[in-house]
C-alpha cells in the first residue's frame, strides 16, 4: 500500500539511498514515469535520482521530473502565462516572459538602480557602509528573494529589517535606499516581462497557486512525490508541500538532521520539520554507517560543549582523539606546509587523492593560490570548487575575455597592456611571464587599431587588428622570445584575425567555445589536457548564451510604438562589460558533479557540505580564524530576521547573533564530522592570514573539549 512517509535521521543512514531505491520501485510497478516527481532544494543534489534514471533495465514509462520547486514554477508560469501576465501587472502581457540568471539579474539590477547611485545613493557621506557594487546587488536580490519566499510584499522588506535590527539614524538611511532600489528594480521588471528568481516566486505563490485549477492540475499530475534534503529549502516550498503531501496518492520527505545549512539562501530547517504530522508515517534512521566511531564521539563532545544536547551518550572509554590528528604551527605558510605533507604522505599510503578534501570556512585567493602551487611542486593532483567565485577571477575566463576584446578592437575595449601579458602567458605553453611581457611590448599596438580590410588567408591586410606578426620582430627579441613560442602567437593572431571577419563569430558563446576547441585545447596551447580549465570554459560559454538569449529578447525602450533591441555587437560589449565587474557567479551543475579527477578538493567548507557525499579524510583549515563561526558581514539584509519563524518587530539582540552563530557552528561541525570515513586532520596558525594572532570560537571550542578528556583521567 502506497503511504506518505517522513524519512528523518543523521547524515550518513542511507536517507537518500532508500529514496533512491523507493523510485526505483515505483517504476518497476509500472507507475507512470511522468506521474512522478522528484524536487530538491538546488539542482546539483539530484544527481543520484539522474543516475538511477540513466539506468535501461527500468521499464521506459515516460519522464520523471527531477527539479527544485523553483524550476517547477518557471514551468508552470510558462504554461499558464497568457492567463496571469496582466493580472500580476506585466506591461506586456502578450510577449512571453524572461527569466533571468543570477548573473542577468545583477546586470539588470545595476541597469535600473544605476540612476539612483548617480543622483548619491550609498554615498559614504551619508551612509556609514562602504559597499562594493557586487556585494549591494547581492544583498538587494537577497531581500527580494527572503520576501518572496515568505509571502512578504516586496515593498515592506525594509521596514521589517528596520524594526528588528538597531540602527542609527544613517544606517536607517542605508535600509532606505535599499528599500528604493528594490522597488525600482520590481518596476523595472514589470514593464520588461523580466522575471527574477523573485518574481518568479511571488507571481507563482500569489496568481497562480491559489487558482483551484492549478492545485488539480499539479496534484493531479504529480501524484507520487519524492522531496530529498527538506531542511535545505524554503518556506515558500514547505507551505506548498502543506497542500499537496494531503493529496498525494504516495510521498517520501527526507529529512537531514542537524543540517540546514542554506540559511542565507532562505533555508529554515524549522518549517521544515512542520511538514513531518502532515505524513501518515515517520521514520527515523539511526545507524551511522558513514564514519567511524571515533568520530561519532568526536561530534557528540563537540555537541556538548556547543551547549547542543545529543541523544546518543558519549562513550567516555573511547579516547575520541584518535579520531583526529592537530597541529598548530606559528605561521600560515607553515600551516599550509604541514597539510600538503601530510597528503602527499597519505597519497604514498595508497589514499585515492579524489578521497582527500581540504575545507576552510573561506577559500581566499591567496589560500587557493598558494596550496595550489605547493601541491603542484610536489606532483600532486589537485582542484578547487568555489562556487561564488567570478567567472573574471578564473585566469582561463579572463584569458579568453581579453583574446575576444584582442580580436574585434571596434567594440573599444582594448585591453591593458599587463592584461595581454597575462593572456598570452596563459594561452601559449611554455611561454613565461616575462617573455610573455616582452611579446607583447612588440606585437601589441591598441593605438594602431583599425577595421579589418580582409581575411589574412586571401593576401589582404596582414597586420589587421591591433596585434602584429612574430615575422615582424627582429633582433635580440625574437630569440629572446623564441622560434617556437612566436610560431605559437602568429597560429593564435591568425585565428583570431579569421574569427573577426567571420559574422558568426561576433556571437561570443560561439567564439568561446571555437576558440577552445580549435586552438587552445591543442597541442602547444595553454588549455591542452587541462580538465579543469574546460569545465571553466565550458562554464563562461553557458554564461555568455544565457545572457546573449535574454539581452536579445529586452527592448530597449519600452515607450516606443514599435520596441527596439540591442545590436549583437551591443549585447557582446554589455557581456564583457558586466562579466568583468565580478559580479557573483550563477550556479553550473557540472562544477558541482562528483568528478571521477583523481585529485584532491580544496573547498569552503559549506560548499562541501552540500554537495552532500562522504570522503576518507578531511583537513581543517585555520581553525582559529573567525570565519568558522562569525556570520558573513551583510549590513543591508539579515538571514534571522527575514526568516518564516521570526517574530515580527521583536528586536535582534548580542544574545541572538551568538546563539544562532553557536548553533550554526554546531551544525557545520557536526556535517562534515558524519561525511568523514576515517580521520580528520585539524591545521591552525597562531598568526593568520591577515598577519593578526587567532583565537576564533572553533579553536577555543577544541581546546575546552581537549581539557573535559583530561579531567575524565583520558590523558
Amino acid at each position: 500500500m502506497k503511504t506518505t512517509t517522513f524519512l528523518t535521521g543523521p547524515a550518513g543512514t542511507g536517507k537518500t539511498t532508500r529514496a533512491v531505491e523507493h523510485l526505483r520501485g515505483l517504476l518497476r510497478e509500472h507507475v507512470p514515469a511522468n506521474n512522478i516527481l522528484v524536487m530538491v532544494p538546488q539542482q546539483t543534489l539530484a544527481q543520484p535520482y539522474l543516475d538511477l534514471l540513466n539506468d535501461h533495465a527500468l521499464p521506459a514509462s515516460g519522464k520523471v521530473e527531477v527539479v527544485t520547486l523553483s524550476g517547477l514554477a518557471l514551468t508552470t508560469l510558462n504554461l499558464f502565462w497568457p492567463l496571469l501576465g496582466e493580472r500580476a501587472g506585466f506591461a506586456r502581457p502578450t510577449a512571453p516572459p524572461i527569466f533571468l540568471t543570477i548573473e542577468t539579474a545583477q546586470y539588470y539590477l545595476h541597469r535600473a538602480i544605476e540612476p539612483l547611485l548617480k543622483q548619491g545613493y550609498f554615498d559614504p557621506s551619508v551612509v556609514p557602509i562602504t559597499i562594493s557594487v557586487p556585494r549591494l546587488m547581492s544583498q538587494i536580490l537577497d531581500n527580494l528573494n527572503k520576501a518572496a519566499l515568505l509571502g512578504l510584499s516586496h515593498t515592506a522588506v525594509g521596514q521589517r529589517l528596520a524594526e528588528s535590527l538597531p540602527l542609527e539614524p544613517s544606517r536607517r538611511v542605508a535600509l532606505e535606499h535599499t528599500q528604493a532600489c528594490v522597488n525600482q528594480f520590481r518596476e523595472f521588471c514589470l514593464s520588461r516581462n523580466l522575471m527574477d528568481y523573485s518574481l518568479r516566486i511571488e507571481t507563482f505563490y500569489q496568481h497562480l497557486w491559489p487558482v483551484p485549477g492549478i492545485h488539480e492540475f499539479l496534484m493531479g499530475r504529480y501524484r507520487h512525490l519524492i522531496v530529498d534534503n527538506i531542511e535545505e529549502d524554503n518556506p515558500f516550498t514547505h507551505t506548498v508541500l502543506k497542500k499537496w503531501l494531503p493529496r498525494a496518492e504516495s510521498a517520501l520527505v527526507v529529512n537531514d538532521e542537524d543540517a540546514g545549512y542554506r540559511i542565507f539562501l532562505g533555508a529554515n530547517w524549522r518549517t521544515a520539520h512542520a511538514l513531518a504530522p502532515l505524513c501518515r508515517e515517520q521514520i527515523k534512521l539511526t545507524d551511522e554507517r558513514a564514519h567511524a566511531p571515533d568520530l561519532a564521539d568526536f561530534a557528540e563532545r563537540l555537541g556538548q560543549v556547543l551547549g547542543a544536547n545529543g541523544e546518543r551518550q558519549t562513550n567516555k572509554a573511547r579516547d575520541v582523539r584518535r579520531a583526529i590528528t592537530f597541529q598548530s604551527d606559528r605561521f600560515y605558510p607553515q600551516m599550509i606546509d604541514w597539510v600538503v605533507k601530510r597528503i602527499e604522505q597519505l597519497i604514498i599510503d595508497g589514499v585515492p587523492p579524489s578521497e582527500i578534501v581540504v575545507l576552510s570556512p573561506f577559500v581566499s585567493d591567496a589560500l587557493r593560490f598558494s596550496f595550489i602551487q605547493k601541491m603542484e611542486q610536489r606532483g600532486l593532483p589537485v582542484r578547487s570548487h568555489r562556487p561564488s567565485r567570478p567567472l573574471s577571477d578564473e585566469p582561463a575566463a579572463k584569458t579568453m575575455l581579453i583574446l575576444a576584446r584582442l580580436a574585434f578592437p571596434e567594440w573599444e575595449l582594448l585591453p591593458e597592456q599587463f592584461d595581454v601579458t597575462l593572456a598570452l602567458s596563459q594561452a601559449i605553453s611554455d611561454l613565461d611571464p616575462v617573455r610573455a611581457n616582452l611579446l607583447t611590448q612588440v606585437v601589441y599596438h591598441p593605438t594602431q587599431a583599425r577595421p579589418p580590410l580582409s581575411p589574412p588567408e586571401s593576401g589582404g591586410d596582414k597586420r589587421g587588428g591591433v596585434l602584429s606578426s612574430f615575422g615582424q620582430v627582429t633582433g635580440s627579441a625574437r630569440e629572446r622570445i623564441t622560434y617556437q613560442a612566436g610560431t605559437k602567437f602568429d597560429q593564435l593572431r591568425d585565428w583570431l584575425l579569421q574569427a573577426r571577419h567571420d559574422k558568426n563569430e561576433a556571437v561570443l558563446d560561439h567564439f568561446f567555445s571555437r576558440l577552445f576547441g580549435e586552438l587552445l585545447s591543442q597541442p602547444g596551447f595553454g588549455f591542452h589536457n587541462q580538465v579543469g580549465v574546460g569545465e571553466i570554459v565550458a562554464n563562461l560559454v553557458d554564461s555568455a548564451r544565457k545572457f546573449r538569449q535574454v539581452a536579445a529578447r529586452v527592448p530597449l525602450q519600452i515607450s516606443a510604438d514599435k520596441p527596439t533591441f540591442p545590436t549583437a555587437e551591443a549585447i557582446n560589449r554589455d557581456y564583457l562589460l558586466m562579466v568583468e565587474q565580478d559580479i557573483f557567479a550563477a550556479q553550473y551543475v557540472r562544477s558541482w558533479g562528483v568528478q571521477e579527477w583523481e585529485s584532491v578538493l580544496i573547498a569552503p567548507a559549506t560548499t562541501f557540505l552540500m554537495s552532500n557525499r562522504p570522503i576518507e579524510y578531511q583537513f581543517w583549515l585555520d581553525v582559529g580564524s573567525s570565519g568558522w563561526w562569525e556570520r558573513i558581514a551583510q549590513p543591508l539584509t539579515h538571514p534571522y530576521v527575514l526568516a518564516a519563524d521570526w517574530e515580527v518587530g521583536r528586536p535582534w539582540t548580542d544574545a541572538d547573533e551568538i546563539a544562532t552563530q553557536n548553533d550554526r557552528l554546531y551544525r557545520l561541525l557536526i556535517g562534515l564530522i558524519r561525511r568523514c570515513r576515517r580521520h580528520i586532520f585539524i591545521a591552525n596558525a597562531e598568526i593568520g592570514e591577515q598577519g593578526y594572532e587567532q583565537r576564533g570560537k572553533l579553536l577555543l571550542t577544541f581546546q575546552q573539549m581537549l581539557r573535559q578528556i583530561q579531567r575524565e583521567g583520558l590523558a
